[in-house]
């Protein structure tokens, strides 16, 4: 039976430089999720066109516009890309370009291609959750997304950040620590 293998990690993207090959709908679609997310991030655009939301978007987020095509020098300094154009060859192009210089590389829409996943993500306060499905299906991720914005109560912010007080008041070692948390949060899930 085939297995989701990704390791999910959290980046700190307003300390990252990223850079999107392309001006369409699926680029705006990704910059608006990873804005969303994370509205400080460090992101620029390279496209020889680029529609009028994603202008206003880019606009509003302090985003680089670049109006060209796209060519290698563009990655220079930049840590994660996104590859977003109509063109495959343009793609492949940007991704072995990406593989040569170690750097993280996401094909919009097309697997093998990809180091990573821009999966679903529910946000609300410090909790986060991302959610995948190995690729496979998008509109599940954005189904368990809207579930999940449902059921988790709006007041989990405060849960957490009260948490957070009562963390630093724990005395003990580590494993104490651990214990003392898990005794009072146990019924999250109960």
């Amino acid at each position: 039976m085939e297995k989701n293998e990704l390791y999910p990690i959290f980046l700190k993207v307003h300390q990252l430089n990223i850079l999107i090959v392309g001006g369409g709908y699926v680029a705006e679609e990704k910059l608006h999720f990873l804005l969303k997310s994370s509205p400080n991030a460090k992101v620029t655009m390279v496209a020889p066109m680029f529609r009028e939301n994603t202008i206003t978007l880019a606009k509003k987020f302090d985003v680089e516009m670049i109006d060209d095509v796209y060519h290698s020098d563009y990655l220079d300094d930049k840590h994660i890309v996104i590859a977003t154009t109509d063109r495959e060859e343009v793609n492949i192009q940007v991704y072995r370009h990406c593989k040569a210089r170690n750097t993280m590389v996401n094909v919009a829409d097309n697997p093998p291609y990809c180091d990573f996943y821009m999966g679903g993500i529910v946000t609300k306060g410090h909790v986060k959750i991302a959610i995948s499905t190995n690729g496979k299906s998008p509109t599940t991720a954005k189904r368990l997304r809207q579930f999940f914005e449902e059921v988790i109560p709006e007041n989990i912010n405060e849960l957490v950040q009260n948490l957070n007080l009562f963390r630093k008041t724990i005395k003990g070692g580590f494993e104490e620590k651990v214990e003392k948390l898990n005794e009072h949060t146990k019924s999250l899930i109960e």
